[in-house]
């Protein structure tokens, strides 16, 4: 009983995670923030078919989830900066396995 117990949380680990990952643009704003923290414009500029209302939305999700952490810099201007947290920053590692993928094959 033990063992299905586990199993089952396993399960909805993985489900939870293959749920963020395949929603349209998660990974390719992972992978933006990558190198080095960026501003919503700097995000949407690398990802230009994708409309403002959505990455904020996304941003939100990633945020909720502990993938992305939002920094606000109060020099002047005050400004808004995204950075992946330690957590996001090893789901880009993961996902940098499918852009190998996709380079090699698509």
């Amino acid at each position: 009983m033990i063992e299905h117990a586990s199993q089952k949380q396993l399960c909805d680990k993985v489900q939870h995670s293959y749920h963020l990952i395949g929603k349209k643009w998660i990974g390719l704003i992972i992978h933006t923030l990558m190198e080095e923290p960026k501003r919503f414009s700097e995000i949407h500029a690398y990802i230009p078919d994708l409309s403002k209302r959505v990455l904020n939305e996304r941003m939100k999700e990633l945020e909720d989830d502990g993938i992305v952490i939002r920094n606000v810099i109060t020099d002047r201007p005050v400004r808004t900066e995204y950075s992946l947290t330690r957590k996001g920053t090893e789901l880009g590692k993961a996902l940098q396995t499918i852009e190998n993928w996709a380079e090699k094959w698509l």
